[in-house]
């Protein structure tokens, strides 16, 4: 394997930590609408998620920075062919973080539910959205004999693309149900289990559209097996959840959510954005690459780095473990 395709299978992998962590931090967020009953409920949702969202996002800027570091040609094209999805990305990002931080600011309950809607929003349209974009890479985007993005943003509006918005959210729902249900007690710990029951049918159905539209577009023997991988891992999250069991069904969940990304780029390899105008056209790990110097240096830093990432963000997890209910959150003020 050279550092091409090493870089290409470690983007790979950040983007798959990325949908992993924030995930859940998407469906938790979901919840606090459609599960929620109170604005107490809301609170142990948004607590369980407190301590870890903006650490969950640290995966999707060193993902970004791997991209422009190992492949600037491609990230140049993602960037740009992606403009406005991105910037809706980058807004919704924001005034989510802004959500978390000004609620409490102010007692006010309208000022308080505003900023409740606002979380609930962005994390629904933020895997959308996110969806769209993959969607879209691997299906093939107008580039042309300059490596450029030649189409406008009405060529990302596809039927291929919404389905895949609408199994993102759904599988970061579902995500979010089972993480609830693992880190609450009392009543709501029950609800959440009854909604991830209820949520994971439909989830399984736009997953299964989605894979086998994947498999038809750009499948080979890889992307079965992880399509497969995904479809079983929803029908164990099922049964795990049917039997109280959330930390497998969060395993579970986890496992359909990083084999749907890894179906996505084992679909891409060896290209990194294919061209719907001229195969000849198609970005590849080779010829978006940086120099062999500069992927020996990330390589390098990226060792050094790496274990102490993980190790940070694992004692964080370790700190906040326990279960939270509406007798843990002190009486609003």
């Amino acid at each position: 394997m050279g550092l091409n395709d090493f870089w290409f299978l470690l983007i790979a992998v950040l983007w798959t930590g990325y949908f992993f962590l924030e995930g859940f931090d998407f469906g938790v967020g979901i919840l606090t609408r459609l599960l929620a009953r109170d604005r107490q409920e809301r609170r142990v949702l948004i607590n369980i998620i407190g301590p870890v969202w903006d650490g969950n996002e640290v995966w999707l800027i060193t993902a970004a920075g791997a991209m422009f570091a190992a492949f600037p040609v491609w990230y140049a094209t993602f960037f740009s062919g992606f403009y406005l999805l991105l910037v809706l990305i980058l807004l919704l990002l924001i005034v989510r973080v802004l959500s978390f931080e000004y609620r409490h600011k102010r007692p006010e309950e309208s000022w308080q539910r505003n900023w409740e809607w606002v979380l609930f929003a962005s994390s629904l349209l933020l895997p959308f959205l996110w969806g769209m974009i993959f969607a879209n890479l691997v299906h093939g985007v107008p580039i042309n004999s300059h490596q450029d993005y030649a189409g406008s943003p009405a060529d990302l509006l596809n039927w291929y693309a919404v389905l895949g918005g609408l199994a993102f959210t759904a599988l970061c729902t579902l995500h979010g149900a089972v993480f609830t249900a693992l880190k609450t007690v009392g009543e709501i710990r029950g609800r959440a289990r009854a909604f991830a029951a209820r949520t994971a049918v439909v989830t399984g159905v736009l997953a299964a559209a989605f894979l086998v539209w994947l498999q038809t577009d750009r499948g080979n023997g890889a992307t079965l097996i992880a399509a497969c991988v995904a479809l079983a891992a929803l029908v164990g999250a099922f049964a795990a959840n049917a039997r109280t069991r959330e930390g497998w069904a969060f395993a579970f969940t986890g496992a359909a959510i990083a084999a749907t990304v890894a179906a996505l780029f084992l679909s891409l390899a060896p290209e990194v954005m294919p061209s719907s105008l001229n195969y000849a056209w198609d970005l590849t790990i080779e010829n978006a690459a940086s120099g062999a110097y500069t992927l020996r240096v990330m390589t390098w830093v990226a060792g050094f780095m790496t274990p102490l990432i993980l190790l940070y963000q694992g004692w964080t997890y370790w700190v906040f473990r326990k279960r939270l209910g509406t007798q843990h959150i002190a009486e609003a003020h």
